[in-house]
């Protein structure tokens, strides 16, 4: 198991940098994230602070996002660049007829998991089949729709999960969604032993996850700018996974003060041990890498789960050629 190993050199040169007095201008990209600057994003914040991206030629903006921003809708209006997203973002943008393509999946591993109180009969994902269940309401038009096609799970059982963990810690019985890179943290200072946390992924649950996507006209017009920024981000998320990332926590930590470093280390940690970058199709095609195969099962699993038509073009929906070789 190995990630390719990317020179500044490389990236500089993959980038048409010329040194020296007849320097090529750095090219601009605004990249916007999926939700507040936090430890999953640790490969942008630490090309950004290393200088990865200005060796590659690059003067890139990481653009923190939020609930008041709809990075898909900001990045089809042309105010960003490229964003952060998943396998459903540009399939669900492609229903929209707009053009866009996902070209790079830094995560694996979707972190999504359920979440059950220990002691209580829940180890496993067959085990919370049956069970009344917290979802949110967009959740269940994404993964939700997995569970009932591949585990049986059944409407009748959801509850509303409104992302206040009050009800789960109030009740021993309770299973609620979560995220695999907080849940035992934050939940179990909560409860007298850490909850049970089950990571859908390890179940068949093939999104991938903290993507970039842009539309196609962008893409194709920036095509050397995106193949740099792409090697660029993934040498930082190879130095953050090798456990170098004091960079990207100290600049993460500057711009979401409400991260703590003691849950920037677990969340690493959880990323590193449970193989949310380094497993599936990077193991063979290197930090970012994406397939046919696993788009395809993908895309089947949503159309038998009836979130899309069999007729969308999802071959549309992703791109292979921007990729490092």
């Amino acid at each position: 198991m190995a990630f390719r190993s990317l020179a500044l050199p490389a990236l500089a040169l993959a980038a048409g940098l010329a040194l020296g007095p007849g320097a090529a201008m750095a090219e601009t990209i605004r990249y916007g994230l999926n939700w507040l600057p936090q430890a999953e994003h640790c490969g942008f914040y630490e090309a950004q602070e290393k200088g990865l991206y200005k060796a590659a030629g690059l003067d890139v903006t990481i653009e923190p996002g939020g609930p008041d921003r709809n990075v898909p809708l900001m990045v089809s209006a042309g105010q960003l660049d490229l964003g952060m997203g998943s396998s459903f973002t540009t399939l669900n943008l492609l229903k929209e007829g707009i053009a866009a393509q996902t070209v790079a999946a830094f995560f694996q591993k979707d972190p999504q998991t359920l979440v059950a109180h220990a002691g209580e009969g829940v180890e496993t994902l067959e085990d919370a089949k049956g069970k009344a269940v917290m979802i949110a309401k967009f959740s269940q038009y994404e993964f939700w729709q997995f569970l009932k096609t591949k585990y049986g799970f059944r409407d009748e059982d959801l509850r509303p999960y409104t992302y206040s963990a009050a009800p789960f810690l109030a009740d021993p019985k309770a299973i609620q969604q979560g995220y695999v890179t907080e849940d035992a943290l934050l939940l179990g200072k909560e409860l007298p032993q850490p909850p049970v946390v089950i990571l859908l992924a390890d179940y068949g649950y093939q999104n991938y996850a903290t993507t970039v996507f842009g539309t196609k006209a962008y893409l194709e017009s920036h095509a050397d700018a995106v193949k740099a920024f792409l090697r660029a981000t993934a040498e930082g998320y190879a130095a953050c996974i090798a456990g170098d990332y004091q960079a990207a926590m100290k600049a993460v930590l500057a711009a979401n003060p409400d991260h703590s470093e003691e849950l920037f280390h677990f969340k690493m940690k959880q990323m590193i041990e449970r193989g949310l970058v380094l497993s599936g199709d990077a193991e063979s095609g290197g930090l970012g890498a994406m397939s046919d195969a696993r788009w395809k099962d993908f895309f089947d699993t949503m159309v038998a789960s009836g979130v899309y038509d069999a007729s969308l073009d999802y071959k549309a929906a992703y791109s292979l050629d921007y990729l490092p070789k």
